[in-house]
Order: structure tokens, then sequence, then C-alpha cells
């Protein structure tokens, strides 16, 4: 507060003062360097939440979904915004994976991972190792094991190029970034990150060789990337430069703070960080800190969030962790619940409490949806695996659910294809219900061995533990690398690509050992006994309940729709929409398009208003491009009909592979063409006409139709 005239006298005194006090416990605003440009000026503040596995449709009839049971975040989206009902996820449908997308905009293929959490990849000799998806932005792959081959970036683009940073334009405009918890732009681990961010002969690194708990809770889970001339990194004594060599522009002389040991002080001087109850946030062991990602449940989160805002970080990203598992603060118990069952209410009955404490802590901040975009998604949906609850109809609420069996169906796809088919090839598998595979030796495509293995794999049966009886046709799709490029799961790594990629039932969760055949069916399938690591939420699959996802945008600019099932969108989306809102663009064309429906008639850019057939082109262009847009989806299918044809010559497979890989290089290119016309009008103020638009879209019409009819 600015005192511009001389005080008069002790009335006036007091009166100053007290407006002084009421200023000084006021938090700060967003920092005066940061340069939005939204269309009406007003927005201030970006907040955006990544929810990691929740659900907006209801996953029993009888049961709330989780955001009927959040009703607090509901209506907060509702009445003040849009949520778009039919989203969609990308392939695999998995959190790593969904995560990356929506911060780039860009699918798999262009940002490297497809397979995730962790993947495979081939060695020069065709041996199979593990990476990681979740590792810092800029380090190498992350193998955790000794003797890695591949040291290629972890953020692959389709240039073989670390990918663009999702913070470079909200940095570049003077405004700091705050990340808790969110995939890649935080150290994700002690092992790969602390060199590449640190160095290997740092204090940091010493401090993992002498206190790896207390490491983790220092330095995983949190940072800022900081705007240059940032306050807040001015503030500590413990910024790095913010490296991102491959960063299209450029980017020099930023810097950034990592870890919750070199956050915190800067944020909260005055004592240690607490989540929205008042609790000081530490691991189950006592280490105060970053508590680990499944610890991060909405007050954990959420209170990092309005923490980072009130000390004048405008720009907060932040991961929750998902409802429907109970989880220790460190990570170490997964318990799955079903839905309705006790401990899963009580669990979103606390996030909403979360979120409720959250709106009305940001209320008296002035942050608000009149300043603030505030964006909230979901990595994918999921398929519950359990028994049905018992009493039949409850509701959850006010009759809790209890369930006999909960868990997916673990099979040994290895030992299965053994034990049914006498095939001992080697391969193994990325875990999951969609089990990628790689075989031994990476050979290709049209090996015997590998052709022999997709049609085994199209013929699978077993018994189902759940059902009692055996189950047919339990691989329901499947997809070689020519299939997978069609599905954007072809990096610029071929050493990270699958042999091939089966789709299961989504009851089943499969893993590969090298183990003998199965004497009996439940040696290599069965339910686990439920513990403290059950699982029995399955994703990665193609099913529309793991497909379809939602996303909610609230602030100035964003027309208060209410729920809006009907514009068809997926995770590539989210990014380019959020930088129209804010009147700032990246360095590169997404895959994603403007979701220019939900926006008031001030703030859709004017490019797009001048351009009538915009949504009709956009829409076209998703059904195109989209992994789970109709083109995609035809091609799979015709993938799994090659993998599974076993004829004279193997004609049909040769005749359908060779239709899927033309019309996916069609795509391809047509893809590039309309994302640029997109694009044009989106940030570069080029409207495009009917005219131009309409062979666009007929084209486009005429590769869905064709990859539909393959045969």
């Amino acid at each position: 507060m600015k005192l511009s005239q001389p005080l008069q006298s002790a009335c006036c005194l007091s009166t100053i003062l007290t407006a002084l006090l009421i200023a000084a416990s006021v938090p700060a605003s967003a920092q005066s360097t940061c340069q939005l440009n939204s269309p009406s000026g007003g927005i201030q503040h970006v907040i955006y939440v990544q929810f990691d596995n929740t659900h907006f449709r209801r996953d029993n009839a009888s049961v709330p979904s989780d955001l009927e049971q959040m009703p607090h975040l509901l209506n907060f989206i509702k009445r003040n915004g849009t949520l778009l009902a039919n989203d969609h996820t990308v392939l695999i449908s998995h959190t790593a994976t969904g995560i990356l997308t929506s911060l780039t905009g860009v699918y798999p293929d262009r940002m490297g991972q497809p397979v995730s959490n962790s993947y495979k990849y081939f060695t020069p000799t065709g041996a199979v190792r593990t990476g990681v998806s979740f590792a810092y932005w800029t380090a190498p792959q992350f193998d955790p094991a000794p003797g890695a081959t591949d040291f290629t970036p972890e953020m692959i683009n389709e240039l073989g190029k670390i990918a663009p940073a999702p913070w470079a334009p909200f940095t570049r405009a003077g405004c700091d970034f705050g990340a808790v918890a969110t995939a890649n732009t935080i150290l994700e681990n002690t092992s790969i990150d602390i060199p590449t961010v640190f160095g290997a002969g740092s204090p940091e690194a010493a401090e993992v060789v002498a206190n790896p708990g207390q490491a983790f809770a220092d330095f995983v889970g949190i940072g800022v990337h900081c705007a240059q001339g940032s306050p807040i990194c001015s503030a500590s004594a413990h910024t790095r430069p913010d490296l991102l060599p491959d960063e299209p522009g450029g980017y020099d002389g930023f810097s950034g703070l990592f870890g919750a040991a070199y956050v915190n002080p800067v944020i909260k001087p005055s004592g240690p960080m607490t989540d929205l109850a008042g609790n000081v946030i530490q691991d189950s062991a006592g280490h105060i800190g970053f508590p680990g990602f499944d610890g991060m449940e909405a007050t954990v989160s959420l209170g990092y969030i309005a923490q980072m805002q009130e000390a004048g970080i405008p720009i907060t990203y932040a991961y929750v962790s998902d409802a429907h598992d109970g989880h220790g603060t460190s990570g170490n118990v997964h318990f799955a619940y079903g839905p309705g069952e006790a401990g899963y209410v009580q669990q979103l009955q606390s996030y909403d409490q979360a979120f409720q404490t959250f709106f009305d802590r940001l209320t008296a901040d002035g942050i608000t949806r009149r300043n603030t975009l505030f964006v909230f998604t979901v990595d994918e949906g999921d398929h519950f695996v359990g028994d049905a609850p018992t009493p039949a109809g409850c509701d959850g609420v006010t009759t809790p659910c209890t369930y006999n069996r909960v868990g997916e169906i673990n099979g040994d796809l290895r030992r299965m294809v053994l034990t049914q088919f006498g095939d001992s090839n080697a391969f193994t598998v990325h875990s999951d219900d969609a089990p990628t595979t790689y075989v031994v030796g990476n050979p290709s495509q049209t090996d015997p061995a590998v052709r022999t293995l997709e049609r085994e794999m199209s013929q699978l049966s077993w018994l189902n533990p759940y059902t009692g009886l055996v189950e047919n046709n339990i691989i329901v799709a499947q997809a070689d690398q020519i299939g997978m490029k069609a599905l954007h799961m072809v990096t610029a790594d071929p050493f990270r690509t699958p042999t091939f990629t089966p789709f299961a039932d989504p009851n089943w969760f499969f893993f590969a050992t090298g183990g003998a055949a199965c004497a009996t069916p439940d040696a290599c399938a069965l339910i686990p006994a439920r513990t403290s690591q059950s699982f029995a939420w399955n994703h990665g699959d193609i099913q529309d309940e793991i497909a379809s996802t939602w996303v909610g945008y609230v602030g100035q600019g964003v027309d208060d729709e209410g729920i809006d099932g009907d514009t068809w969108s997926d995770h590539t989306d989210v990014r380019p929409t959020i930088l129209s809102l804010v009147g700032l663009k990246d360095d590169y064309v997404h895959d994603g398009r403007v979701i220019a429906e939900i926006m008031d008639g001030k703030s859709r850019p004017s490019a797009i208003k001048q351009s009538p057939s915009f949504s009709a082109l956009a829409r076209a262009y998703k059904q195109l491009n989209a992994s789970f847009g109709r083109f995609a989806m035809g091609t799979l299918r015709a993938s799994t009909k090659a993998l599974a044809s076993n004829d004279a010559g193997d004609a049909t497979y040769i005749l359908l592979e060779a239709q899927i890989q033309s019309l996916t290089a069609q795509r391809d290119a047509l893809a590039t063409q309309i994302k640029a016309v997109l694009d044009n009008a989106e940030f570069g103020g080029q409207p495009f006409t009917t005219a131009q638009a309409v062979p666009l879209i007929t084209q486009a019409n005429q590769l869905i139709a064709a990859a539909r009819n393959i045969h």
C-alpha cells in the first residue's frame, strides 16, 4: 500500500495502520512480470489439476460416480464453466501417456511415451530391457538397472530431440510455473534425475547415498520453473539452470527450483509446508517434504497449489492421486476398493472437503473464475474387476457395498501360450491389460515365429476364475508395428517399439515369465488374495469405459454450458485450448485443436470466428487423426483380422497390412495439412474459407470410410 499524503491525525493513523495490517495479511498476487494475453485481459492465474483415475461416469449404475461424490468440484465446473463429458484418452490408455499427451498437445509418437508407466526396449543384440516413463523432462531414457544401452531422450519427439517443454511459453511470458507432482515436469526419481539436474558429484547426489529416504522427500515431486528475473528463484541460493537444449527458438537464461527442500522455504518461509487441514506434509517414515506420488491426495496437492499461488506463482500444475485405492503417504499401500465400498466413499468425501476448503481459500485470496483459468482433467478411465456387490442395489452413500472377490485376473501370458499351443518362443511383455509384446531377438514383423505368436494370441482361451467357465478370445484386438503407427504408438526411437500389441478383455492383467507349462488353469491365471497391494482397476486398453474421460474448464472466456456431452475431444486438445484462452502459443503445431465450442464470443480467436467451417473441419480432423477416432479404430479392426489370419502364403495378412500402411501414410499427409490450417486460424490469425475446408473434410471422410472398409 502506497502512502501518498502525510498523516494528519491519530484518527487517520489508526485507520491507515488497520489498512496496512489487512494488506499485510493478504497473500501476494500474481507476479507483476507475468504477461498473459487473454482476449479479455482478465486472466492472471492458471490452475491445472490432473486427476489420476477419477470418473465422471458411474462404474456401477447404483453408485454415484467419483465426481458426483465430489459435489463441490462438480458444481464448481457445472455452474461456472463447461465439463466436456465426451473426452478421450490416447493409446495405450495409461497414466504417464495420458498426462503427457495433455501437457504437450501431441500424440505419443511425438513425445516418446506411448507405452507406460514402464515399457520395454530392445538392445542392439535383441535382448529386452525395461524403461520407465516417469523421469525428468530432459533426462535420457530411464532404465533403472545397470547395463542400459539406449540413451535417447526420455521425452523424445518426432525429430529425435527432447520434446518441447510445457512450461516454456509461460516462463517466456514472465510467469513462474509451479509444478506439483505433475509427470516429468519435476524430478521423478533420485537415480537418473538427480545427476541430470544437479550433477553426479553434487551435494544432492551425496544425500541420495547417505539418506535416500530424505533425499526422495527433499528433491522429488515439487518444482518451480522460473521466469527470467523471478523473485521466487532470486530468493534462493539453490536455483539450477533450467536447461532445455532442444527447445524450439532457444531457451537460455532461465532457472528453476527443484524439490521441496528448496521450494518450500521460498513459498512458505514461516514453517514447514502443510496440507489444507494444517498437517505437516511428510511421508509415513517422517521425512518432511514430498510424501510420494500416491501420497498426493487432494488436501496435499491443493494445499501446494494454494501456497504457490499465494507466494506469487501464477501458473500451477498439480497431480492428484486416485481415490479408488487406499494409499499410504509414502505410496507403499495400494488397497483396491470397489465402487461404493466404505473406504472409497470416505476418500471421496475427504477429496470433496478438500475442494471446498481450496475454493474458499482461493476466494479469500482474490483468486476466482473472474481472473483465473481453472482446468480439471484425468489421465484415463478404468474398468473395475470384481464380483457384484452386496447387497444388490447398494449405493455406497447410504448403503455401503461389500465385495467377496476384488482384483484383476492375473495371467502369465507366456506360460498360457506354452500350455495351450506348445509354443516356447521367448517373449516378454509390458505387464498390462494391453500387454505390449517384445519377441526376444527383435525379429521382423513377418518372421514365422512372430506370425505364429500373433495367431496364437488371437485364439487364446482360458478358465476365467470369476465365472468358472472357459473364456474364448481373451485377446480382443491386436496391432503390429504397421497397425501401431496408425494408433500413434511408434516413436522416433525404434528400440522402444513393441513387436506387436494385444488388447485384452478388460478383466485380465497379463505378465510374462519363462516358467514351465501350467499343470492346472489356476497355476497361470488367478485372482490374487486381497491385500494392501491389491489392484482392481484396469486401464491401458481400448474399451469405451477406459478410453472415455472428461475435462472441465472454468474461467474468463469459458461459457457456462454445464455438461457438454456432444463435443468429441481428446487429450491433445487440452494444451491448445489452454494456450488460446490465455493468449500464448507454442513453437510447434499441436496434434490437438482448440475447443472453440466452449469459448464465449469475445474469447474465441477472431480468425476462428471468421472461419465458418472451423468446427466442421476440426471434427473431421479428430476422427481422422485421434487414437480413438474412427480412422484409427477402423485400422485396428483390420489389423486384428490380419494378425489372426493363416491362409496360404499369408495372403490376407499381406493384403490387409499393405492397405493399412498406405492409408496411414495418406492420413498422416492429410492430417498435416489440416493441422496447419487449424493452427493458422487458432494462433496465426489466418482465417480459412468454407471453400478451403470442404475438400479437406471430404478427403478426411473418404479416408475414414476407407479405413473402416478395409477387407
